[in-house]
């Protein structure tokens, strides 16, 4: 039993108390496709007043992080980890279940929901929570869904799992696609674009870059310049050994 489960069980029972199982109707851990593959989101909740996404993290410690950074730091005592920064991960699930839907992202709220002993080191949007996810939720109160509308989303996500028949290995291989795809982000889902550094030791050199800049900064080394970079490293080996050698047997 993962602890990520575990995570996911305890957001979706503090969820079943505090929202109306009737206003909010609540999918788990669905697997939706996309044109690059798959994306798996831990729970959607479906109401007149938009969709809501939420992403659960069972960790402890510290939380280091931003917006902007690609990656989160957990510190626990004196050990450091690094995590994707899930808002990346929620802006994917937005984007891939607006264009599964057809409705518009404007409509889809996310969500990131921390049940662990935590305690956020730096400043987070007010989407990032420890607590108080069904009040958040509850803060939208305009409708954006008639009936009807709720009734056809409703009907897409319980077919999903039936119609696409998508296996936890399946959707496992589709991420190692496309983290390593040239065309697709993997952060967000939006395609890549070939940039060029414009100043700096670099200018020149060209890199992959997420045409969602800047909301999502990924960027890519493109392959020539990484097989460059390994070339240089080992001839710089090669020569300290040389050189070793030569201090040795003098």
């Amino acid at each position: 039993m993962s602890k990520g489960w575990v995570g996911e069980k305890k957001t979706q029972f503090n969820l079943w108390l505090s929202l109306n199982t009737k206003l909010y109707q609540r999918f788990h851990d669905v697997i939706i496709p996309s044109n690059n593959g798959t994306t798996q989101i831990d729970h959607i909740f479906v109401s007149p007043f938009g969709l809501f996404i939420v992403e659960t993290k069972n960790y402890k410690g510290w939380i280091y992080g931003s917006e902007t950074q690609s990656n989160w730091t957990q510190v626990i005592y004196k050990s450091k980890y690094s995590f994707q920064n899930p808002l990346r991960q929620t802006h994917r699930h937005k984007k891939v279940l607006s264009k599964y839907l057809g409705i518009n992202e404007l409509h889809i709220q996310t969500v990131i929901s921390f049940v662990g002993d935590v305690k956020f080191k730096t400043e987070l949007p007010s989407n990032v929570l420890r607590s108080g996810v069904g009040s958040y939720i509850k803060k939208f109160k305009d409708k954006v869904f008639s009936d009807k509308e709720i009734e056809r989303i409703i009907d897409l996500l319980s077919n999903v799992k039936s119609e696409i028949n998508i296996s936890k290995e399946e959707h496992i291989q589709s991420l190692h696609n496309r983290h390593t795809s040239e065309t697709v982000c993997p952060s967000c889902g939006s395609d890549l674009l070939k940039r060029t550094v414009k100043q700096g030791a670099r200018q020149g050199s060209q890199f992959l870059g997420c045409s969602s800049f800047p909301r999502c900064r990924y960027t890519k080394e493109l392959e020539s310049r990484s097989n460059w970079r390994i070339i240089t490293i080992v001839v710089i080996l090669f020569l300290v050994i040389i050189i070793v050698k030569k201090i040795i047997e003098y």
